[in-house]
């Protein structure tokens, strides 16, 4: 799983961000709050963007180009596949003692899934708490009354060079004095402070407008997000704690130093404390005064004479947090190597596929088998037992114990992969591959109920579902209804394309049976024009080095000739016809670069291929040398 990859990466990068800023803050025991506040600070921002630039630092991947492939041929060769009727038609070839019992079930969740559950459970959690403090603080903003002495705020502003005007609003009795506003800031302090001293009124208000100078609401925004996404690391949450405590101790650094006495700042901020409370529904949004479970240590901090309290301004906070940004930018880019290393998985089983596949095409299947089953390990390493990648490459697996006519180990295959893809589009070739095992066992209630749920699973492929449908009500001699589904799936296909001239194909050789001959003529004539205007160009360019026949070159002949096999796919639904093959046949008289020119679908195309690469041929000659020919084979597939 691609984000089960980066939720893992982001946090255990996260964690070592954490755990440095943790030394760093304790490196800097001697030195003043605000320079701690400015390590945490910075520390949050990094791990927030983290995750951002994870995802924003992919790995740069170049696709191979295309093949060219050669021209029209003049050389032309036939060759005949015959085979006897479908076996669902007689007598069964698949083992009648295989019995796959497929209910469609959807795949167990992998437990990686149920993680990340949790973990945006969390996240949204948290993210509603903090829009609905912001709501709240919003709300008690626009409700409250301006405060009758503003006159001392702006005096304080000039003195503490707190250039943007604050507002100072009057708020229920009992609350909390406290900062909100990100642009526009604004101090929200009790109705009973116009009954304060002189003096109190300007300790509380040094103390809020010390926030706003110091740009602690846009801090605590962050800080607040950061701890949304990492609610599940426990250095997350030492690291808001001393966030806000070196937060506070930095305003109150500010305060002193702008001629407050420590004993007489001490005794105020103690009195609002004992006296006062935040409003636990807006906590998470604005930045309040004092919080008891870190009264003490402020009020050691304020009395102790020898702390330093040199402060930091917010630019220098802006600073840091861009700094630590950049200095962990390489760190998520980790996130790019490890998509390379996952790509890398992908193409190591990718390369094994392919070589299977070249095995497979030179008929060495139990190398071939053996490269499968390291691919599908690989798989599963990488994806999960539970996940598509892994379903898919059992499929794959499947197809070739198909191919080598083992239908017990390929149905079994084909199986486990449906229950696995469940009701994925993937699951769908799996589903038709079953039914068509259901229809050799002659079980046609359940091929139907497989094709049925391939369509429903896919319904790109739903007409492909629908011909094999009919197909089943074909072989149960259900004529009238067999007719129908052949008309739904031309309806669902689109008519220009490969997969509705198959259909045509094998819903003409239906007319046929029916004695309906001049329909089955027409049927036929259209899916002939379909294949012809999908069909490759008569001028496609020849491939470098490659001869045309002409009288000055002598056309190759055939040495030695394998007949095509018949594929169950085309068996079963009664497809016969002529694929065109075009080849070059080279120096050592073997077919290569081969491509198809005209096809039929359900496999024969590739059953074509593969039985051509197996000829061999005297190669063509032009003055006196072998030379590679282009040439044009025809394979006529036909049933008894």
């Amino acid at each position: 799983m691609a984000w089960y990859s980066i939720f893992i990466g982001v946090a255990f990068k996260s964690t070592v961000v954490l755990a440095v800023a943790w030394l760093s803050a304790g490196l800097l025991r001697g030195r003043s709050a605000a320079a701690r506040h400015l390590v945490w600070t910075a520390a949050l921002a990094a791990v927030l963007a983290l995750p951002f630039l994870s995802v924003s630092l992919p790995a740069l991947r170049v696709r191979a180009a295309a093949a060219l492939w050669p021209g029209q041929t003049d050389a032309v060769f036939q060759a005949t596949a015959a085979a006897s009727p479908y076996a669902g038609a007689g007598e069964s070839t698949a083992p009648r003692s295989m019995t796959v019992s497929f209910t469609g079930a959807r795949p167990h969740a992998d437990w990686r899934v149920w993680l990340m559950l949790v973990w945006l459970a969390g996240f949204l959690a948290a993210f509603a708490r903090t829009l609905a403090a912001y709501a709240g603080a919003w709300r008690l903003r626009r409700s409250a009354r301006p405060f009758p002495d503003s006159g001392l705020c702006g005096a304080l502003s000039r003195a503490l060079g707190v250039r943007r005007a604050v507002e100072v609003l009057e708020t229920e009795a009992g609350s909390m004095p406290m900062t909100f506003g990100l642009l526009r800031s604004a101090i929200l302090l009790p109705s009973e402070a116009a009954e304060w001293s002189a003096e109190r009124r300007r300790i509380v208000l040094l103390h809020e407008l010390a926030h706003v100078r110091r740009g602690d609401p846009a801090t605590h925004l962050l800080a607040r997000t950061a701890m949304n996404i990492y609610w599940w690391n426990p250095l997350a949450w030492i690291a808001w704690r001393e966030f806000l405590k070196e937060r506070e101790r930095a305003a109150d650094d500010l305060v002193l130093n702008a001629g407050a006495r420590a004993s007489e700042y001490a005794g105020h901020l103690l009195e609002v404390a004992r006296t006062l409370q935040s409003a636990p529904a807006i906590g998470w949004a604005a930045v309040a005064m004092a919080r008891r479970s870190q009264l003490e240590g402020r009020l050691l901090a304020i009395l102790d004479s020898g702390v330093n309290r040199r402060g930091a301004g917010r630019a220098s906070m802006l600073a840091a947090a861009l700094l630590a940004v950049a200095l962990v930018a390489p760190l998520a880019a980790v996130r790019a190597q490890e998509s390379q290393a996952q790509a890398g998985s992908q193409k190591d089983y990718e390369r094994l596929e392919n070589a299977a596949k070249a095995a497979a095409q030179s008929r060495k299947y139990d190398a071939a088998r053996k490269l499968l089953q390291s691919a599908v390990a690989i798989r599963a390493e990488a994806f999960g037992e539970h996940s598509v990648e892994y379903g898919v490459g059992l499929i794959e697996l499947a197809a070739l114990e198909t191919k080598q006519d083992q239908h017990q180990p390929a149905e079994e295959l084909y199986a486990k992969a449906a229950q696995i893809l469940g009701d994925q589009p993937e699951a769908a070739g799996a589903l038709t591959h079953l039914g068509l095992a259901a229809m050799a066992k002659k079980d046609f209630p359940q091929a139907r109920d497989y094709f049925e749920h391939a369509r429903r699973v896919d319904p790109t492929e739903a007409g492909a579902a629908l011909m094999w449908m009919a197909v089943v009500e074909q072989h149960q001699q259900h004529m009238d209804e067999a007719d129908k589904l052949y008309q739904s799936a031309l309806a669902v296909q689109d008519v220009k394309s490969v997969e509705a001239a198959v259909t045509m194909e094998v819903y003409s050789q239906f007319l046929r049976d029916q004695g309906r001959a001049d329909e089955a003529g027409e049927m036929n004539a259209r899916a002939a024009d379909i294949q012809k205007a999908n069909a490759l160009p008569p001028t496609s360019p020849m491939a470098s080095g490659v001869y045309k026949v002409t009288s000055a070159i002598s056309p190759p002949s055939v040495l030695r000739k394998v007949e095509p096999e018949y594929s169950e796919e085309a068996r079963a639904a009664g497809l016969q016809g002529t694929v065109i093959v075009q080849v070059v046949i080279g120096t050592d008289g073997v077919a290569g670069d081969a491509r198809i020119l005209r096809g039929l679908g359900l496999g024969l195309d590739e059953q074509a291929i593969e039985a051509i690469g197996q000829w061999q041929f005297k190669p063509g000659v032009k003055d006196g040398q072998p030379v590679p020919v282009a040439a044009t084979i025809e394979v006529n597939w036909h049933l008894l």
